[in-house]
């Protein structure tokens, strides 16, 4: 990957950026990897050296990185297991990964995340349970509780204030449910299998599983009725015969609006949407 300065940002920077220290290690596929998109991994693998990233897209994962060697600190003394890597075999694929924090039986995780990201990611949960089954697994340790640690970059005192349920600071412990240790095993034996079904399809030459609806964070067309002139719509109906009926029933002075669907991943979170056909096929039906 080509790594561009757009904006001219100091070379500190750029060199910071560049040198984060992170590695996979020994792994044949990461905790982070294995909760991705099949689709999104196996693109990024094929056209690694044709894909392009400006530096200042990564200075909040710099801020992440940051977070953790504070972190290693401010641990040092304490009982607790910092920044450790665990690997496991799972259907013949090394799984790898480095937890946050491990102390007694409670798995942290630091996140340097929007306001927006803390009602929860289902990628958290996913990812923090792997790191529990691993924990189990290797260090024969219990794990009874998990627990995102959420330092929330976009944080507004004013909206604080304001706004219910907006987070009174602009730091959030976040409770994340604990699987059962079968639950998890069974949904990392399923995750590896679906990557490797797309590693073969990547090695033969065959067409690559589609992203799901989900995976895409895709939100779907609807047909909004509401007061002319109005923000608020007073009905969200999903369909524009519905929407046609609700407009009848309220009678003069309503309109209907139509909120386009989108996905979301993809328009402007997917660094190898150039290089799907999935997207490319999305944009051709939506924009004939």
């Amino acid at each position: 990957m080509k790594l561009t300065n757009k904006f001219n940002l100091p070379d500190p920077i750029v060199n910071a950026v560049n040198n984060t220290g992170y590695t996979p290690g020994s792994s044949d596929i990461t905790v982070t990897q294995i909760i991705q998109p099949p689709l999104i991994r196996y693109l990024t693998k094929k056209h690694w050296n044709d894909l392009e990233e400006d530096v200042s897209a990564r200075v909040w994962a710099l801020f992440g990185t940051a977070i953790h060697h504070l972190l290693e600190m401010a641990y040092k003394g304490r009982t607790a297991r910092v920044e450790e890597r665990v690997y496991a075999e799972v259907l013949g694929w090394k799984i790898g990964g480095a937890f946050d924090v491990l102390e007694g039986s409670s798995l942290s995780d630091y996140k340097v995340t929007s306001v927006y990201s803390v009602g929860g990611k289902i990628e958290w949960e996913q990812q923090l349970n792997i790191y529990a089954w691993l924990v189990e697994k290797v260090k024969k340790t219990p794990v009874k509780s998990l627990e995102i640690i959420a330092i929330i970059r976009d944080w507004s005192r004013r909206d604080a204030q304001v706004k219910e349920g907006y987070p009174e600071a602009p730091i959030k412990v976040i409770d994340v449910p604990l699987w059962s240790f079968e639950d998890r095993e069974n949904f990392i034996k399923e995750r590896v299998r679906l990557h490797s079904n797309a590693s073969f399809a990547l090695e033969t030459g065959s067409d690559l599983p589609e992203c799901s609806p989900s995976e895409m964070w895709e939100k779907q067309t609807v047909w909004a009725v509401r007061k002319t002139g109005n923000v608020r719509a007073k009905a969200v109906c999903n369909t524009e015969e519905d929407a046609k009926a609700k407009l009848e029933e309220l009678g003069k002075g309503y309109e209907i609006e139509v909120r386009q669907g989108e996905r979301t991943r993809c328009a402007n979170f997917c660094q190898v949407r150039d290089f799907c056909q999935q997207w490319r096929d999305y944009q051709d039906a939506n924009n004939s």
